[in-house]
């Protein structure tokens, strides 16, 4: 009786909410065009706080279906636009509703990965992100990464030899071993690739290029002190290609050649895709100074790759990318005979191989999210560090005859990741392993690195919405590395065998003071294995005689303590975009792994890597962006730093103590250092484009013949660049652009270089390239 009772109760119940649970639930309506009326396709249209979501169609128009009553905020996205949230009264959800977005010309709401290992806007992103895309790489006329790295904050890239072109990107004012570079957001970019690797990768093949400053990135794993830098290559959007041709003129007299393509093909119902991308570069040696010894390398480079998608349902989505990379590239004097023939050589023959796949699966509420992924990289590299040093003797020719090397280096990485996407808050947690083998070998030097490491890594984060104006991502990673390397030379012998955990915590908070103005604070913790990173792999050429570097005995791990703080206001002034930030950074170094020159014996110099004293690097960066319309774009960027040693640091040990030299600064870090970017489009078809970078002076070691090492403070640089293109609408969907331009046009480059074959190779500071004069074609379907 009991039992049928309360069963009676629940059927008046439940006859009595139902009306009223389908009375909680409406249906909304509207479109969506820019600013000038017109209609805007695939749009994501959300309902904030709930799941119901829809997309445009090519109409623009949207209709979203069980909408919960209490809810009135439509967020509103689209590629190329300004985020739109609006708050609609009773009586315009019942109307059909007109949203308007402006365009989003200083790219401040697109949506990026490397804050927090998954996709957001990057103004709701806890950590500064930076994102560099195909505007700037039209606008600085760059044809691989290396050429673009340098506009924005706090970010330098710099060429370390006058033989080979070895160049290094520095966040923060540390070396490129403090980065850590990923492809597709895994770190597969190993040492050996950074040695040379961020002129073989074309800035055709690239999407986007995010870089997070400082240890705000440390959940990516071991070397991520200075920050992070995602190379994210092209994905399969829509039907489109394009190919172009681009000719360089070094300082009048050397020709730069490159070809390149990119084309994409997508299924009408979305449900696969795939792009190719390729590149063929061929650059003529440059010397400076006529003495018969490059300054700019010959170069070679052939890229080709490809990225594809499959969704076997709506929820699960396959992704793989594969790019094959090979380069030639030399230097030093009489570069048609064979190396051993010569005074001074260093020639590079590199074949690379990267790919990955990525398995995602969401949960039919979209609230839940698994990937795994699998990623590699396998590289060999052909070598030669080496020549007859100018004296020609019997043993020189041994020597010079036996100076040819070989590296192979594999790298893997592999994981998953689970991301739970509450109506608030986000909590993601994963694993993952890396492994890298390293051998390197130079028989004339007795030269070997044979290096293994590995490390399994589990993180958790958990991103809290404390109230509506702040927000926390609280997280940490934990990694077990096992090290073991062999470095040999001359009969010197050196090991590095050790396990060891690391816990890298790290929390952030982004506090949004008013709609215009928010704060971002940080910590994060990091640190880097006993090691041969990216510049021990290089070898250069002193008086003559080649320079080497041996790790040291008894190496311990170097740590990172990282604070950040920074203010950002962003505001339209009505249809005038602006944006500017504030930043301070402070990172301390314990046990920081430095490289002293110690000795010279049997034609070779060595360099021993020891632990200097702590060290600390801090300082502001600056940013202003503006665009009045999409006629008009103005950013520029500047970064004030110090970078010093708690002590005196030994960088040279002479023969005499007297002749040690010693300093509590950074060689090669200026403290002052920054960019300008201003795009302008004077017509529908003409755009003029203004760009240039600012090195202030730095100091400069300068090894002398007699055996010597002077420091010297270098010059400050100011290096400005103008491309102009217009472009051709031949037919519908197919356009063609002709472009040409000046880079350092005034020509800011180096006046004091060695000469000859004794010459000191490393004595390169200030810009990478003299006044170079560039044209060219570009046609396809573009915008």
């Amino acid at each position: 009786m009991l039992k049928k009772y309360y069963g009676f109760l629940l059927t008046l119940a439940v006859l009595y909410m139902a009306p009223i649970a389908a009375s909680a639930q409406s249906t909304w309506k509207g479109k969506v065009t820019d600013a000038a009326g017109e209609p805007i396709a695939q749009a994501s249209v959300l309902v904030e706080g709930t799941n119901a979501g829809a997309s445009t169609n090519e109409q623009g128009v949207f209709i979203l279906t069980a909408v919960p009553a209490n809810r009135s905020t439509l967020v509103v996205r689209a590629v190329g636009y300004q985020t739109q949230k609006t708050t609609l009264t009773s009586e315009q959800q019942i109307q059909p509703i007109h949203i308007r977005l402006l365009e989003d010309n200083l790219n401040l709401h697109e949506v990026v990965v490397s804050a927090t290992r998954y996709g957001l806007d990057r103004r709701e992103a806890p950590v500064v992100v930076n994102v560099l895309g195909p505007k700037l790489f039209n606008a600085t006329q760059s044809v691989a990464m290396s050429e673009t790295l340098a506009y924005q904050p706090g970010v330098r890239v710099e060429n370390n030899c006058q033989n080979c072109g070895f160049s290094q990107v520095r966040l923060n004012g540390l070396e490129g071993a403090y980065s850590q570079i990923l492809i597709n957001s895994r770190p597969v970019f190993s040492a050996l690739n950074s040695v040379y690797g961020l002129d073989q990768i074309p800035t055709s093949m690239i999407d986007r290029i995010e870089v997070v400053r400082s240890g705000g990135s440390a959940l990516f794993g071991a070397n991520a002190i200075a920050g992070t830098i995602n190379i994210i290559t092209k994905d399969p959007v829509e039907n489109d290609w394009q190919i172009k041709l681009t000719n360089s003129l070094i300082a009048g007299t050397s020709w730069d050649n490159t070809i390149d393509f990119n084309t994409s093909f997508v299924e009408d119902d979305l449900m696969n895709g795939v792009t190719f991308y390729g590149m063929h570069r061929d650059r003529q040696p440059w010397d400076a100074n006529g003495d018969g010894f490059s300054e700019i390398t010959r170069l070679r480079n052939t890229t080709f790759g490809t990225k594809a998608f499959f969704k076997p349902s709506e929820y699960e989505k396959i992704t793989a990318d594969l790019s094959i990379l090979n380069e030639f590239r030399r230097g030093g004097d009489r570069l048609d005979l064979a190396p051993h023939f010569t005074d001074i050589t260093e020639q590079l023959q590199t074949n690379s191989l990267i790919g990955g796949i990525t398995y995602d699966r969401y949960s039919k509420d979209w609230k839940q999210k698994f990937s795994v992924y699998a990623s590699a990289q396998k590289s060999k590299r052909d070598s030669y560090y080496g020549g007859l040093g100018g004296e020609r003797t019997y043993q020189d020719s041994i020597i010079a005859a036996n100076s040819y090397g070989q590296t192979d280096d594999l790298a893997m990485v592999a994981g998953g990741q689970y991301t739970y996407n509450f109506e608030r808050d986000v909590f993601t947690a994963g694993v993952e392993y890396n492994m890298n083998r390293t051998e390197d070998n130079i028989p004339a030097y007795r030269r070997s690195i044979d290096q293994r490491t590995h490390a399994i890594g589990t993180y958790a984060q958990y991103e809290w919405k404390v109230v509506d104006q702040l927000k926390a991502l609280v997280g940490a990673r934990y990694d077990y590395t096992y090290v073991d390397g062999t470095y040999r030379l001359l009969g010197r012998s050196r090991t590095s065998d050790q396990n060891f955990g690391t816990l890298s915590p790290r929390l952030t908070i982004l506090y949004d003071i008013t709609n215009e103005l928010q704060f971002r604070g940080g910590y994060a913790r990091g640190f880097r294995a006993p090691q041969a990173f990216n510049e021990d792999m290089h070898v250069t050429s002193i008086g003559g005689q080649q320079v080497f570097v041996l790790m040291g005995e008894g190496l311990k791990t170097e740590y990172s303590n990282a604070y950040t703080g920074s203010f950002n206001y962003t505001r339209n002034f009505g249809r005038t975009q602006a944006s500017l930030l504030v930043e301070g950074f402070y990172t301390d170094l314990q046990n920081p792994f430095t490289t002293v020159m110690t000795s010279e014996e049997a034609d070779i110099i060595l360099q021993e890597m020891r632990n200097g004293s702590r060290s600390r690097v801090y300082g502001s960066n600056i940013e202003l962006s503006v665009a009045p319309s999409n006629m008009l774009s103005i950013q520029a960027g500047g970064t004030i730093q110090r970078s010093r040693y708690s002590e005196e640091q030994v960088i040279f040990e002479g023969e005499d103590p007297a002749d040690d030299i010693v300093t509590t600064r950074y060689m090669r870090t200026p403290n002052t250092y920054g960019y300008l970017n201003t795009n302008i489009k004077a017509t529908k078809q003409l755009a003029v484009d203004l760009t240039g970078v600012y090195t202030g002076s730095m100091l400069v070691p300068h090894y002398q013949p007699d055996g010597r090492m002077l420091v010297k403070n270098a010059n400050d640089f100011m290096e400005l660049n103008v491309r102009l293109g217009y472009t051709f609408s031949i037919k519908k969907n197919f356009n063609a652009e002709l472009f040409g331009g000046v880079q350092n046009m005034f020509n800011a480059f180096q006046k004091d270089f060695d000469r000859g074959p004794l010459r000191d190779s490393d004595y390169v500071y200030g810009p990478t390239r003299p006044r170079t004069f560039t044209f060219g074609i570009k046609v396809g379907h573009f915008h």
